[in-house]
């Protein structure tokens, strides 16, 4: 029907709509359908119409916006769908971690590392190994100043938030943000608690839930005031030390009760860096860091700028900074190991009571830096050492290089180097031992054993002489001599009774000391020639006891009892104080009797000085670690001197003593030279103008008798 037919019979049009007049709805109330009794009645499919004619368009957005709604509809239900299986996914994960939490009756321990304190005899501490804890104190016990610089530093509403702090997450946030680096945390005191005390140092996702879930839990089961002395007295301050007693005791030598401002802001700026802001690693970073947490203290109103201003020129207490510990750590790193064979496993704390003088350790340590920054260079040598002990092996000074934080090996205790020519003590004492005198003749001159043919420094050639002065001249060939007369296994044996436990050679090189030693070995070694010719074991520690007072160890007995008999004692001494008076050893000598022997090794790599008067006995050591050759560096040059600059201080206000072995030898009275002479048989006069008797010399045996060794150049 064509439209003009339907207006011809007043049947109208009217298309669906969802846009009504006011009218309408108040006539069908809310209904968005199309009335029904409008709609023209069911005719048959309209013809297609032709491809020109447009269809009528469409009043209305009603397609729109159900596709909106629709849009909606879907995004509603899957949402809710997503955040059901995600909170029953995060309840899961919630529970999961709260199940696997570390046990809580942790916050009731403190487990760390037994401390193991070296102190010197009059209880100075040395050195302190392990981890420090000084006791609980009272947020009560404090000064106010303490507890207000670490809250001013690490978390200012600590009093305000319930654990977490969301804002102090989002400053944190921003500031990292725009430096484009991690700058500033966000975690609380309750937060860092929790991982001090249950955690680790683990940068995850899991480790940082479990934490928050502890830093409620914490808040829960305890008073702010709580969390905040357990903080204080838990919390890692550097140097080995745990809580503000340990840091103020090791850094101040006073109880944090008893702190000032200045040093309360010094603790508090260790918790940003403990290790590297420690007073006794830089003082000078230690103070700039507490400068800062004063500026803290003034923004978060705890102090005035007057009382900021006041408070910077505030005096620090600095007892431990002036202990020289680097240094010392050469000599208590030698004794670590022996605690344990002492007193088994340490599972408690420990002092270690020790014989080092600090006062020559400084000594010892400054000299060796002295000569080395002033003729190091020149000399083109990089490190040395030096061991002083008391003449019954209480070691009273070990430095075992330049620097400790540069190189810790110890080479004292742990280098094994040749000892050159101050081998030649126990070449010529074994000789003396087999019947030679010091007023022999041996013979200085070139020889030829096999296909070795050992020199004198420089290439000297010497004839016949005294064994008093091939000893002081430190003459290479006539000791090899005189060890081929002793015997090679004789050598052998009579270094080992005095000392020197690294293995040696059997061979006839031994004589200028080629077997390698430590310079530890060979001072103790020394060191019967001045207690009267006793043996001894070098020791340190005398005492060790446990935080309780009980003493675990406490040393007894003596070394291995006479090693050098009387005469060979004097024949000995005679020897090595003329090396000193007239010798290679010039440079060393003192205001008393003093005796000792140089040593200097093939191309100048080692060069040595080993001596000892009434009171002490020392040795010094310069070389390379490479074993590169120094400059003609010899035992009678830089070691004699740093050897003769600490004795100096140790002798300071001694009076001078003999030395034990430095006293005439008993001579036969008249009656018994009568004897003597009546039983030995005449010499036969010699002829008017016949030549004078030859001089005796020390046999040589032949060379196929004498192992081949190498060459070094000694003195």
């Amino acid at each position: 029907m064509s439209s003009r037919d339907r207006s011809r019979r007043g049947i109208s049009r009217r298309e669906p709509s969802f846009e009504r007049s006011a009218a309408d709805t108040a006539e069908r109330g809310d209904s968005l359908r199309a009335d029904p009794e409008a709609r023209p009645p069911r005719r048959s499919p309209k013809p297609k119409r032709a491809k020109s004619d447009k269809p009528a368009k469409k009043r209305g957005g009603g397609g729109g916006s159900g596709r909106v709604g629709r849009i909606a509809k879907f995004a509603l239900k899957w949402g809710l769908v997503v955040g059901i299986w995600g909170g029953i996914a995060g309840a899961a994960a919630l529970g999961y971690f709260a199940l696997t939490l570390p046990p809580i009756d942790r916050i009731e321990r403190f487990d760390r590392r037994p401390a193991m304190t070296f102190v010197d005899a009059g209880g100075d501490t040395v050195a302190t190994y392990g981890d420090l804890y000084g006791g609980l104190v009272r947020l009560d016990e404090m000064p106010p100043y303490l507890p207000m610089a670490v809250l001013a530093t690490e978390d200012r509403r600590f009093y305000e938030h319930f654990g977490v702090d969301p804002r102090g997450i989002a400053r944190a946030f921003v500031a990292n943000l725009q430096a484009g680096r991690v700058v500033q945390g966000g975690s609380t005191i309750t937060q860092q608690l929790a991982k001090n005390v249950f955690l680790d140092n683990d940068r995850s996702a899991e480790r940082k839930i479990r934490e928050l879930l502890l830093a409620f839990w914490l808040e829960r089961k305890f008073t702010k005031e709580q969390i905040l002395t357990l903080y204080l007295n838990r919390v890692y301050l550097g140097a080995g030390t745990y809580g503000v007693e340990a840091a103020a005791r090791r850094y101040f030598g006073k109880s944090a009760r008893e702190v000032n401002v200045h040093e309360a802001a010094i603790i508090a700026g260790l918790l940003k860096a403990p290790s590297r802001l420690a007073p006794t690693a830089s003082l000078p970073r230690a103070k700039a860091r507490a400068s800062d947490v004063l500026d803290n203290m003034v923004e978060a109103g705890f102090l005035t700028p007057a009382q900021r201003q006041a408070a910077g020129a505030m005096p620090v207490s600095s007892p431990s900074f002036t202990q020289a510990q680097r240094g010392n750590r050469y000599f208590t790193d030698w004794l670590l190991d022996q605690v344990q064979g002492f007193v088994g496993f340490a599972d408690r704390d420990l002092t270690i009571v020790t014989t080092i003088d600090q006062r020559l350790q400084r000594a010892a340590e400054t000299a060796l830096a002295d000569i080395l920054a002033r003729e190091g260079q020149r000399a083109e040598v990089e490190q040395g050492a030096f061991v002083l002990m008391k003449p019954d092996g209480a070691v009273q000074a070990l430095v075992g290089g330049r620097d400790y934080a540069t190189s810790p090996f110890n080479r004292a205790t742990e280098a094994r180097r040749q000892p050159g020519s101050s081998f030649k003590t126990f070449v010529y004492l074994a000789g003396i031992e087999h019947g030679l005198k010091t007023t022999d003749i041996v013979s200085g001159a070139p020889l030829q054993i096999r296909d070795w043919r050992p020199q004198n420094i420089d290439g000297r050639v010497f004839g016949d002489m005294t064994v008093h002065d091939a000893f002081a001249r430190s003459v290479n060939t006539a000791a090899i001599r005189v060890a081929q007369q002793a015997g090679i296994d004789n050598v052998l044996r009579t270094a080992q009774r005095l000392g020197v436990a690294s293995p040696l050679r059997r061979d006839l090189s031994i004589a200028l000391g080629t077997s390698e030693t430590t310079l530890m070995e060979m001072v103790a070694a020394y060191a019967p020639f001045a207690n009267g010719g006793e043996g001894v074991i070098p020791h340190a520690i005398t005492e060790i006891r446990d935080a309780g007072g009980n003493v675990l160890y406490r040393r007894q007995g003596s070394g291995p009892g006479m090693v050098v008999e009387k005469p060979a004692l004097a024949a000995m001494t005679e020897l090595l104080t003329a090396v000193v008076k007239e010798g290679s050893g010039r440079s060393a000598a003192l205001d008393r009797p003093t005796a000792g022997k140089t040593g200097t090794t093939q191309d100048y790599r080692d060069a040595l000085f080993i001596g000892f008067t009434a009171d002490y006995v020392g040795g010094a050591w310069f070389g390379n670690d490479d074993r590169d050759d120094m400059r003609r560096i010899t035992g009678g040059t830089l070691p004699a001197r740093l050897w003769r600059a600490v004795m100096v201080e140790a002798h300071r206000g001694l009076p001078a003593r003999p030395l034990p072995g430095d006293v005439p030898i008993e001579q036969p009275g008249w009656f018994a030279r009568l004897f003597q002479s009546l039983q030995a048989p005449s010499a036969p006069a010699v002829p008017a103008g016949s030549p004078a008797p030859a001089p005796t010399y020390l046999p040589s045996p032949p060379p196929a008798a004498a192992a081949n060794g190498g060459l070094n150049d000694t003195r």
